[in-house]
């Protein structure tokens, strides 16, 4: 029997993290407001996510510590370039979940099945599920010409 098996907990124990799944979760909705709105309040975030302020605000402490955004009460909500960047990925990294799962069940929304499994996928399984959403794509594209034809 191999080895390597644990439970979820155990491989979350082992595994060193620079952000939590729900700071991710913050994070990439803090990036996402940021590209529709010039700054983000505690409050926007707040509904954004429908969470409590207070929850807002602890979390974008916690994220403050850790070097991704700048803040101070009752201020916007600044990223650092660290935050730029993971936020960049995060959206990245949703934006391929979401194309990979609308593509093989053949929807247009799939919000909630991204969000409850993003966080599992390392940037490499990203990247090749990336690669394998433009062969899809690609196939359905030759598919719908060849049927067109006919």
């Amino acid at each position: 029997m191999n080895s390597e098996f644990r439970t979820l907990d155990g491989y979350e124990r082992i595994e060193k993290r620079a952000l939590t799944r729900t700071m991710e979760d913050y994070l990439e909705m803090i990036c996402r407001l940021l590209k529709h709105e010039p700054a983000v309040r505690v409050q926007t975030l707040a509904r954004a996510l429908n969470v409590r302020p207070s929850s807002v605000t602890k979390m974008i402490g916690q994220l403050a510590e850790r070097g991704f955004l700048d803040y101070k009460p009752y201020a916007y909500l600044r990223l650092t370039p660290l935050g730029e960047a993971e936020g960049a990925y995060l959206l990245y990294r949703h934006d391929v979940l979401h194309d990979f799962l609308c593509l093989i069940n053949g929807t247009k929304q799939e919000l909630k099945q991204v969000e409850l499994i993003e966080h599992f996928f390392n940037k490499a399984t990203v990247q090749n599920i990336e690669k394998l959403n433009h062969r899809l794509k690609a196939e359905q594209m030759q598919q719908q010409i060849a049927s067109s034809k006919e």
